[in-house]
């Protein structure tokens, strides 16, 4: 897989939108002190390479009434694929588990659940959880206050960022030129190319291009 270099630019682009992915194209740009176009073709090719993976809204769970994290362990009878393809499916099907870690050490997975109350909790733990077939014993921890708890990953533009292409994106043919990158160098009508000469002031950065 061809390795690439993220430039101290697309650093700061990524930093700004990882704050705050609402912001139009003018906006980021300006931050960035970048011109709009060349900004909207940086981010367009970020999403390419997979480096920007989706845009989502962060909620505050207090205010919806999920006011129980905890942080469960689950150790199967075997580790064997068939019982963790089936754990993982089973997993995926429920929305109270925030995040799932197949694990080293004395279980298999750790768990993170978020949940209404204890008995929603007790119920997620008992009629879900210890129903998937392999589930060999279950040990649960309540968190009594979220101390610090981030969405940002830690890229700092004066340490140099390579990066590896997902695999998506080569599948879906979108492979990108060996080493560092000029975001605007691909040619008109590729699949690459970006439409200039268009407003972009009230445009969430990364949209309004071919």
């Amino acid at each position: 897989m061809t390795v690439m270099a993220l430039d101290r630019i697309d650093i700061k682009i990524l930093n700004e939108l990882q704050q705050n992915a609402s912001l139009t194209n003018v906006e980021l740009s300006a931050r960035v002190n970048l011109s709009p176009s060349p900004c909207l073709a940086r981010v367009r090719n970020l999403e390419k390479l997979g480096v920007i993976d989706r845009r989502i809204a962060v909620l505050d769970a207090s205010v919806l009434g999920l006011g129980v994290t905890a942080f469960i362990q689950v150790k199967l009878e075997k580790q064997v694929q068939h019982s963790l393809d089936s754990f993982t499916r089973a997993i995926d099907r429920m929305g109270q588990v925030m995040e799932c870690y197949l694990m080293t050490g004395d279980s298999d997975y750790l768990l993170r659940v978020m949940a209404s109350d204890i008995e929603d909790l007790e119920d997620l733990i008992v009629n879900k959880l210890s129903r998937i077939p392999g589930v060999s014993s279950i040990k649960s921890n309540l968190a009594l206050k979220k101390i610090s708890h981030k969405t940002v990953l830690p890229i700092d533009t004066t340490r140099p960022v390579q990066i590896r292409p997902c695999q998506s994106t080569a599948r879906n043919g979108e492979r990108a030129a060996k080493g560092r990158y000029d975001a605007s160098s691909f040619p008109a009508g590729s699949e690459h190319s970006v439409t200039f000469g268009v407003s972009h002031a009230d445009e969430p950065a990364g949209f309004g291009a071919s």
